[in-house]
């Protein structure tokens, strides 16, 4: 069964019974540099695996990127699968 949720603004559905890191692998997004907010709070990486998705969740994937500062900015991902 699939459910709905809005990920980076756009409404997706999704398999239910996920949880972020499972979601992140079914999307193919690797996660060592990523950050995810679900519902407008940033979600320790260490709870990702037991942080389910809900019906109406709402997630900001942000991939962390190298700038040609020698900083790094934070780019949402826009184009996902």
């Amino acid at each position: 069964m699939k459910m709905k949720i809005q990920l980076n603004g756009e409404l997706r559905q999704v398999p239910e019974g996920l949880t972020l890191t499972a979601l992140l692998e079914w999307l193919g997004i690797p996660a060592d540099r990523v950050a995810v907010e679900r519902n407008r709070a940033i979600v320790k990486r260490s709870d990702w695996g037991a942080t389910p998705i809900e019906e109406g969740d709402q997630l900001e994937v942000v991939q962390m990127v190298g700038g040609g500062s020698g900083g790094r900015i934070a780019a949402n991902y826009r184009d996902l699968p």
